[in-house]
């Protein structure tokens, strides 16, 4: 009675070091993620960007713009004739809201200064700290969650789904091609219970954009 006990328990521990096994690493799913939008060597190729975005939120709509080069980057949006933006030009930057200008903090402009013009190539697999595999809506995910944030990413297709962390949770709906390169179109944020809608269009990469984009005053 004994061995047979300690023959299933071993038969258990095999199955569990299986399954386990079977999970891809967090650099295997974050490599797949990259090759699903493009391909390492198209991200890296990619020197500027910019996007019209249309952002709905409370039933009201605002139009803008956003702009990145190297690791600087604008982002403006007008509602009832008011503009609202950001801006960073590779050492600091602001916001600036209804005429109230508040700079980056400390820890912001850190992480803005390694940042990668393409967030893909930003992903470092040893920030995670653990990979698991989800269901959501009928559907597989492999979900890498790190100290302050989660992502889940389609084991079909390996593209990024939804994120999740203090600020929110971000589910993206569908994706826009521009010359062999996978990017966000329609995505929806819910942050502090607040639903709001983000659709971008008019998306070019390699544009001639001149460093006083990002010049702050």
């Amino acid at each position: 009675m004994k061995r047979i006990i300690l023959t299933f328990a071993l038969s258990l521990i095999m199955i569990a070091n299986m399954s386990a096994q079977a999970l891809p690493t967090a650099k295997q799913i974050i490599d797949n993620y990259v090759t699903a939008i493009g391909g390492k060597q198209k991200l890296e190729a990619v020197k500027t960007l910019s996007m019209k975005n249309t952002i709905s939120v409370m039933g009201m709509e605002m139009e803008g713009k956003t702009v990145k080069k190297d690791n600087k980057f604008k982002s403006s949006q007008t509602m009832m004739g008011q503009e609202m933006v950001q801006v960073f030009d590779g050492e600091k930057g602001f916001a600036n809201q209804m005429g109230q200008k508040m700079e980056f903090p400390a820890d912001q402009v850190a992480k803005l200064k390694t940042s990668k013009l393409m967030d893909a190539l930003g992903m470092d697999p040893a920030k995670i700290k653990t990979v698991e595999k989800k269901q959501i809506d009928g559907k597989d995910y492999y979900l890498l969650s790190s100290d302050d944030s989660k992502s889940y990413f389609d084991t079909k297709t390996g593209l990024l789904y939804k994120t999740e962390n203090d600020k929110g949770n971000m589910t993206i709906s569908k994706y826009a091609d521009v010359d062999g390169i996978k990017f966000v179109e329609e995505m929806s944020v819910d942050a502090a219970g607040q639903q709001i809608s983000i659709k971008n269009s008019d998306i070019k990469i390699n544009q001639p954009v001149s460093d006083d984009e990002f010049k702050i005053n």
